[in-house]
């Protein structure tokens, strides 16, 4: 039996522990039990997976991940925390599978086992660079879910042509598929932030598109578009292929338009673009 936290749970742990949530680490904890069981819900587990979550905090979401998962790996940054949430598993979810890594997430290369899926509420300030190096690190990770501020969670879910469509967006579609999961209302968090947040589902494609090599270079060519957004291909690749001739040259010969622009791209043309240069 797993016993879920509430508001008056987390702030009176908050208190204990003096713990201040800041907006340096983006600390936003989610207090309604409610709210957590829906998340997990939009995570899709099947109760056979090892679940890695990022920034556990006090334990909201590590708590409703155990009802459902098989086992969960939690990262946690500040060691005054992560000394509390061993001792909030023990008491609200005895003989639960759960192991705690006091770790930076941004620089974390080893987890005690490989994780199936990713299931967080991210920090604000970091939410894109930690779900992408994440990713990247555990090809093992096949799917996952991630709570972040409404804004970027439709950037990192939105497709070709849409106005927020940009580096983000690109760069999730280069390891699998991503939508919009709903949203989650700011009353919810403690402290309530002054943005709105939403979930975001991905799945990672069942091949690769490529090896390292070819995800590096196709994330310059990403870089160098977005770098400059409404310019066209050709103008923006400038500095990347050298000049702005010679960006023309590896579009023409990846079937693209010089005059395209990067909003407009699928992450399969930013890869023919990488494989043209060479």
């Amino acid at each position: 039996m797993v016993e879920l936290l509430g508001g008056s749970d987390i702030r009176e742990l908050a208190d204990r522990l003096g713990v201040v949530p800041t907006k340096k680490l983006g600390q936003n904890f989610v207090t309604d039990p409610n709210t957590i069981r829906r998340i997990v819900a939009a995570a899709k587990l099947t109760g056979n997976e090892c679940v890695v979550e990022i920034g556990p905090g006090l334990g909201s979401l590590t708590l409703g991940l155990l009802e459902v998962a098989d086992s969960v790996i939690s990262v946690e940054i500040d060691a005054k925390m992560a000394a509390a949430l061993e001792q909030t598993i023990a008491k609200r979810a005895p003989g639960k599978n759960f192991t705690l890594v006091t770790h930076d997430a941004m620089t974390i290369t080893e987890l005690p086992k490989a994780p199936d899926a990713l299931v967080a509420n991210l920090p604000y300030n970091i939410s894109v660079p930690v779900l992408l190096n994440f990713i990247e690190r555990f090809g093992s990770i096949n799917k996952g879910l991630v709570l972040v501020q409404a804004e970027v969670a439709h950037r990192l879910a939105a497709k070709p042509g849409s106005k927020v469509y940009g580096a983000p967006s690109a760069k999730l579609a280069w390891y699998g598929a991503a939508a919009l999961a709903g949203n989650v209302g700011r009353t919810i968090f403690w402290p309530v932030p002054n943005v709105d947040s939403a979930l975001v589902y991905f799945e990672r494609h069942a091949s690769p598109i490529g090896d390292e090599g070819l995800r590096a270079s196709t994330f310059a060519v990403i870089d160098a578009a977005f770098g400059q957004r409404r310019k066209t291909m050709r103008q923006s690749l400038a500095s990347w292929a050298g000049t702005p001739a010679e960006a023309e040259v590896a579009l023409v010969a990846a079937g693209i338009s010089p005059q395209a622009r990067g909003e407009e791209l699928t992450i399969e043309q930013f890869v023919s673009i990488a494989r043209a240069r060479g």
